[in-house]
């Protein structure tokens, strides 16, 4: 992804969820499910885009947020990073973190 896509992308008021993974990472593959019951049941709140950290097009972003560790997992709004967190994580979680800034404005 461009880096000037992206930066549209995060820049809207609407929350975006942005997976940081790599296709060999298992524990990225693990959370897949949690991520799609996310966008399944809070779609109308979240836009979920997953990066490949081993595309060229991704290097820059990488650097940018230091995702050192993966998957990264961060939530956007109006291009302020409002939550950050790395590895596994379950659909509980993500529907938590996701309901929190939803029902508190915080986007």
């Amino acid at each position: 992804m461009k880096t000037s896509d992206f930066d549209n992308l995060i820049s809207a008021e609407r929350l975006v969820l942005i997976d940081f993974y790599a296709t060999w990472c298992g524990a990225c593959g693990a959370i897949d499910d949690a991520l799609d019951r996310v966008v399944l049941s809070m779609g109308d709140v979240v836009t979920l885009v997953r990066i490949d950290t081993t595309s060229r097009s991704s290097y820059d972003l990488v650097r940018r947020y230091n995702v050192v560790a993966l998957p990264t997992l961060m939530l956007f709004s109006r291009g302020r990073v409002l939550w950050r967190e790395c590895g596994l994580i379950t659909f509980e979680r993500l529907q938590s973190v996701v309901r929190r800034y939803h029902s508190a404005g915080l986007y």
